[in-house]
Order: C-alpha cells, then structure tokens, then sequence
C-alpha cells in the first residue's frame, strides 16, 4: 500500500496543477470515446509500444475538460505492482486525497491490468458495487486469451484493438499534408519507405537511425513481451525456443506452416508448437491467415501462412528487393489486417482475400507485376474485381470482362 501510494501523484499530475495530454490524433479514439458515456469497462489491447497509454491519458484530458473533477479521475499501471490489487488503488486514493470514491463519478484507469492476477473477478466486483465508477484498461495481449475472462465480464466490457500507426497517422506524426496523394508520389513514395523501416511504431516516428529503431524493438518490444509478458501470462520454460521461434517468423514473414518440419527444426512436438504459435498470436505478436474457402467451414482445417507484426530490423533496412519485397509485403498484410489468403492445388496463389457478400482478392507487388493467381481466383469465385497494391505503379488492366486496379501503397491506404 505505501509504495502506490508514493507512485500515485505521479501518476496523476491533475490532481496538483493544469493539464493537457500529449496526443496526436489516432483514427481509433474516436470510436472509444463514443462508448465513454456508457457504464461499460472500456478494454485496449495491443502490441506494447503502439500508444495504448497515451489513449487512457487523452480520455483523462477529456473528462476533465468536460467538467469532471480532475481528483476524480485515477490512473495506475500495474506494469510494476503485479501482486496489488484494484480495491488497494482505490483505498491508497483514498487516504492521499481524504475523500471517498463510493458515491462519486469516478474515471478509473488500468494500465497493464493483465500483470494482475485475477483481475477479470476484481474488475467485475468494481463494477458490480459501484456504479458511477467508469472503467478503462488496458493490456499488451488479448486480456481474453482465457476463456473464463470474456465469460466473467459477459456484457460488462467492451473491447478496442490498438496496432502501430497507419500510413495515414504516420503522416499526421510527422505533420506532412500531401493531398491529393496523386501530385506527390515521389514524396509519399519516400515517406512510406521511411514508414516501412519504423514500423508504426510512435516514439520513432522521424528515427532513422537503424541501431536506434534495432534497439528500441528488440528491448523495448519483443524482448519484454518474450521474456515478461508471455512467461507470467502462460507459465512457459522454454523460452528460448520461443524466441527462435519468433526469430525465424521475423526474418521470413509469410511462412506456410509445416506443423511437423517446423516442429522437427526447433525440436518440439507439433502440439508444442502450435501452443506457442498461439501464444505469439495472443500477444500480437504473429498473425494468422487461414486459406480463402467458399465453404467457411473447410477454412480451419486449410494451409495457415503466418505474418510477424513486427519484422526484423535487420532485414527492413536491406537493400535487395528481395528483401525489400518481403518487408512490403508484411506490412501491407499488417495494415490490411488481412484474415485469409488463398492457395489452390495448382499452386494458384493470392496474397489477401477480404471477405464479404463479394471476396476482394489483393495480390501486393514490389516489383513485376503478375496477375496469374489473381486471374485464377477471379474465374473459380466468379468475381469482377481485384486489386494489386504496387511500390509505386498506376493503372487498370481490364481483359475478359474482368477489371484489376494497380495501386500504389501510399496511395491505396491514403484513399481507404
């Protein structure tokens, strides 16, 4: 209890003085700010690093400019006080500011509640007793990786993915208004080059340092969300298989799984493996395509080709294009946050399907510009159109009824 104590005019520097968050503006709040009204918890998860923080300290900005009293509202990470507990936040703000929370209108926010243990039970039990108190949180992994926690807050809580900057945020960071994207390719083209080798990461929007941008992913990303967060999380011993793991996911995104030759060159079963894949994917670390079926039923049971969110700095600064492809390639899937991918017998390939009443297939080209799976696609599914994200071509190829638009990367996410 005294050491949150100690930490929480730190945490809160409202309470003492004026203050005004340091933010720019992210496409996601908007959309949790329409929910705030709402007596529901408000969960972020993501990848560290992406600015989940930085969002529950705007949301106490706005509170407060909204009339909410700035001793009202309460922020506390966990991220270093694993073993309290959310009533000990509660009864050491009680004592610093002499004043009960029971009947006032609380803002409450969590940061890396998953560090908590069972606080899926404590956050119910807040929100049970008491409520005019509004709950944000936030966690590094799905906070709903356990089943028992999505089914003990069951209409409690509401859930918003936070990921690393778009194309778009990313110019909005470095304060770059280059519209309409058609007069400057040459300078979108070069931005989005400089976007490939930071990630989306925040604080290294305007870094161009590579041992700056190598160091900061590999100590303050993969290496704490390896080696702290997985290992509380789910209790693993072998941990430098998973980091292996992850290595050989980074250097070559894109992979079609082979459960057993994977499994067989880290020397784990296929069950192991398919548990820390799971793991990866949990703390947004990997994510998984399922091959495109038009029987949704058959999808589970298909190829999975597996993509990092994040990529080896060692490879995004490489010169070849083969390199530069796979970093182009990862990063559009990322961005598209593609679900599936399609392969058929005859080796009949299309990087990204996105599902709906009409599947949109997406083959992403750094270089020559090939429209063969894509044609194959379009005949077996009897669709119209596709669409080829190019580094930097701008056409429509048009043949048998069928119409393919080529469009630049920068372009293509600027206008969606």
């Amino acid at each position: 209890m005294p050491e949150i104590k100690a930490v929480l005019p730190e945490f809160n520097p409202w309470w003492k003085k004026p203050y005004q968050a340091n933010y720019k503006d992210r496409a996601v709040y908007p959309q949790i700010k329409k929910f705030l009204p709402l007596r529901q918890i408000i969960s972020l998860t993501g990848l560290r690093r992406v600015g989940k923080t930085t969002l529950l300290l705007k949301a106490a900005a706005d509170a407060i400019a909204e009339g909410l009293d700035p001793r009202n509202v309460i922020y506390f990470s966990f991220d270093e006080f694993k073993d309290a507990e959310l009533r000990d936040v509660l009864r050491a703000y009680e004592d610093l500011l002499d004043r009960g929370h029971e009947t006032r209108r609380i803002l409450l926010l969590l940061d890396e509640i998953q560090k908590l243990e069972d606080w899926e039970n404590q956050a119910k039990a807040l929100y049970d007793t008491y409520p005019q108190l509004k709950m944000l949180i936030s966690g590094s992994e799905s906070l709903f990786f356990k089943r028992k926690s999505r089914a003990t807050l069951a209409g409690r809580i509401f859930e918003f993915r936070v990921g690393p900057l778009s194309f778009r945020e990313f110019l909005a960071f470095r304060g770059e208004k280059l519209a309409p994207p058609g007069l400057y390719p040459r300078e979108l083209g070069r931005l989005y080059d400089e976007f490939l080798k930071i990630q989306g990461f925040p604080e290294l929007v305007g870094v161009h340092d590579k041992e700056v941008i190598h160091k900061y992913i590999k100590e303050s990303i993969v290496e704490k969300v390896i080696y702290r967060d997985i290992p509380h999380l789910f209790r693993i011993k072998q941990i430098s298989v998973l980091e292996g793991l992850l290595g050989i996911l980074m250097d070559d995104p894109g992979r079609v799984i082979d459960m057993v030759s994977l499994g067989n060159d880290l020397k784990i079963s296929r069950q192991t493996l398919s548990l820390y894949l799971r793991y990866l994917e949990e703390s947004f670390l990997v994510r998984k395509l399922y091959n495109f079926s038009g029987n949704r039923r058959k999808v589970e049971r298909k190829l999975k080709k597996v993509y990092p969110t994040i990529l080896s700095p060692a490879l995004t600064f490489k010169e070849d294009d083969q390199s530069r492809s796979k970093v182009f390639e990862c990063s559009v899937v990322n961005q598209l946050n593609a679900e599936y991918f399609w392969r058929d017998p005859y080796k009949n390939e299309v990087d990204v399907i996105q599902d709906g009443p009409v599947p949109l297939p997406i083959e992403i080209k750094y270089g020559k510009i090939e429209t063969g799976g894509l044609d194959a696609f379009m005949r077996k599914f009897k669709v119209g159109e596709a669409v080829i994200i190019s580094r930097d071509k701008d056409y429509i190829h048009e043949a048998n009824g069928r119409k393919i638009r080529v469009v630049p990367a920068f372009k293509h996410f600027l206008s969606a």
